[in-house]
């Protein structure tokens, strides 16, 4: 079986060019073959390389033991927002009431992941979707609250402080009932947080900073009373004595001085959560108050938001669950025509979606928190892709719910208004969806085109690197004739060979439309954010079909439930996902479609050089 269009690694790092092959391949031969340093699937798919590790089989990362102790923490959560707490009184309110409040702070739900040690749950990556699912299923204002304050707000004392910064700040913020905010949206930054302003001066005795800058947006910046505040410092270059302007991340309590904050402010949703902006007027910081160490600012704030990222997909499949149930419920009440309308072919094709969606997006959730869970370092990609997913399927998910349900959809009665309200904001806060999608395409190009570079460096010396020219040379040869590629029918379970059929054809022609940029637009491909958007999209179809065929096998194996439905729902998916990435591929080399980019590019100046519509009324001439 010839398979040089795409290289195959399993776990092990073994090539997978037959499967058998690679299980009868001998120890001596598994001490040779190293493994990727990336372990990313979607990495690796842009090299034209499949690394399989973290896809198939879906991660287990919870044994029995374990899961009956997720559930048992979850349980009484899922009870307690179901019977006690009410959406619409936390949104009129501003914020949840002190006893729901209180009830929260004890039973641990500002601490999942944190230590016991501090009053945390301690739980695993997996308990926090969970957790997730419960609270995005009940209010996404509520999530906003108990989400921020730990996922960003105290997240970095816990990644990267000190151990006295620890014993210090993580008692109170666990189980004191102190909140914590993340600060790091600014005025003139918002998604390019290497555009702060904020500055930080050291003091010339070396024992405190001088911090000054404003803060936008900040979720509890009025009620916060310890801050992960990040702002521009000089910082000396130890090998060469020059000061460098970098960014530093510090804790900032509120009792410091000098911390003030502006008015609530007035949101289209998430209105149960307090949203300020936040003053630092002349606070003086204690060095020991540095986190992270001085400079490393960005890495902290990145690893912050990486870190916290695939919560939110567990969130909104909770959230999209809630939706589906109200839908369903009224197809089955509601008559029109003489007929239940669950018998329509369009409201049957509005659930259908709907339940696709929902699953596509709880899968993603799970196969993350599972590889963070067996110690993966290698997902910032997935966990971006699995934001934009979650964030627009949930959007689209509440929207149909309120079409299916009608005039009783759009009344505030049926909670649906808000929950879309609700939902907006995630596409946009942690990442913005546009942003993020670059942020999908250029990183795996880059990652790709550090490849390309070996390539051509070894043609400078053809005849020390002929196996890895002769390697390239019949995989680029293998490609261009449609011959070999890439073949996941070996992963999954045997009503899903078809499915996995298409997305490997989906994975072929994304490794050709790469490799063809590269080549096209070298360093430029920065610039062609119309090409890039295409190469995103198809890069989060073909991770959400490869992740749907690893969870459905699952199911298969284990003969689960649900198993037979979720063949169904996979099937589906892979047929319209695979068609939407033959499209967006296709886009982005045909001369059609490249032109037209470019006649888009000439409306959208003329917009904003008018201001807004160039055209008069039909009445005008």
């Amino acid at each position: 079986m010839i398979r040089t269009g795409l290289q195959f690694v399993s776990k092990n790092g073994c090539s997978l060019m037959q499967s058998s092959r690679c299980l009868s391949i001998t120890s001596t031969r598994l001490k040779q073959t190293q493994p990727p340093a990336n372990m990313s699937f979607m990495a690796n798919l842009f090299r034209g390389e499949i690394q399989t590790s973290q896809v198939f089989p879906y991660p287990e990362a919870a044994d029995q033991e374990l899961r009956e102790h997720i559930r048992s923490l979850a349980d009484p959560v899922y009870r307690f927002l179901a019977e006690r707490y009410d959406p619409a009184e936390s949104e009129k309110l501003e914020g949840p009431s002190e006893t729901i409040t209180n009830e929260l702070w004890e039973m641990g739900c500002y601490g999942f992941m944190a230590p016991e040690e501090y009053g945390g749950l301690n739980l695993t990556n997996t308990g926090y979707a969970t957790m997730g699912d419960a609270i995005g299923g009940a209010d996404l204002g509520l999530a906003v609250v108990v989400g921020a304050h730990q996922a960003i707000g105290w997240k970095g004392i816990l990644l990267f402080g000190t151990e006295a910064q620890k014993q210090k700040y993580m008692p109170m913020v666990i189980s004191g009932k102190t909140v914590a905010a993340f600060a790091l949206t600014e005025p003139s930054s918002g998604s390019d947080a290497g555009s702060i302003r904020s500055k930080a001066v050291k003091s010339s005795c070396g024992k405190f900073y001088t911090l000054n800058g404003t803060k936008l947006w900040i979720t509890g910046g009025g009620i916060a009373n310890v801050f992960t505040v990040f702002a521009r410092t000089d910082v000396t270059d130890s090998r060469t004595g020059q000061k460098k302007d970098k960014v530093t991340a510090f804790i900032v309590e509120r009792g410091f001085g000098g911390v003030t904050n502006g008015p609530e402010e007035d949101k289209m949703g998430i209105r149960c959560s307090n949203t300020t902006e936040v003053y630092f007027d002349d606070v003086k910081v204690p060095v020991e108050n540095v986190l992270g160490g001085e400079g490393n600012g960005f890495k902290v704030a990145m690893n912050i938001l990486n870190n916290g990222r695939f919560g939110m997909a567990s969130l909104l499949a909770g959230t999209m669950r809630t939706c589906i149930a109200k839908a369903a419920e009224h197809a089955n009440a509601r008559v029109q025509f003489g007929k239940k309308i669950k018998e329509f072919g369009n409201v049957q094709e509005k659930l259908a979606r709907m339940a696709m969606l929902q699953y596509v997006t709880q899968t993603l959730a799970y196969m993350i928190a599972g590889n963070m869970d067996t110690g993966s370092k290698d997902f910032h990609l997935e966990a971006a892709i699995s934001k934009v997913f979650a964030s627009d399927a949930a959007w689209y998910v509440c929207d149909e719910a309120i079409q299916i349900l009608g005039g009783n959809g759009y009344m505030k009665s049926a909670g649906l208004e808000k929950t879309l309200r609700d939902i907006r904001i995630y596409k946009i806060f942690e990442g913005a969806n546009d942003v993020l999608r670059l942020f999908v395409a250029l990183t795996g190009i880059q990652y790709a085109g550090s490849h390309l570079k070996e390539i051509q460096k070894a043609f400078k010396n053809p005849t020390a690197n002929l196996g890895l020219i002769f390697k390239e040379g019949s995989r680029r040869a293998a490609r261009s004739m449609g011959v070999g590629g890439c073949d996941l029918s070996q992963f999954v379970a045997a009503p899903l060979k078809e499915s996995a059929k298409q997305c490997s054809e989906s994975i072929d022609m994304f490794a050709l439309a790469v490799e063809s940029l590269l080549i096209k637009y070298g360093k430029r491909i920065v610039d062609e954010q119309f090409l890039l958007t295409r190469l995103a999209d198809s890069a989060i179809d073909i991770y959400a079909m490869t992740a749907v065929l690893s969870r459905a096998t699952r199911a298969l194996k284990h003969n689960l439930p649900a198993a037979e439905h979720e063949m169904l729902m996979v099937k589906a998916w892979c047929i319209e996902a695979s068609n939407r990435v033959n499209n967006n591929l296709k886009r982005v080399n045909k001369h059609v479609h490249l032109e037209n980019y470019k006649t888009l590019a000439l409306i959208a100046n003329n917009v904003c050089d008018n201001g807004g519509v160039v055209q008069k009324l039909p009445l005008e001439i």
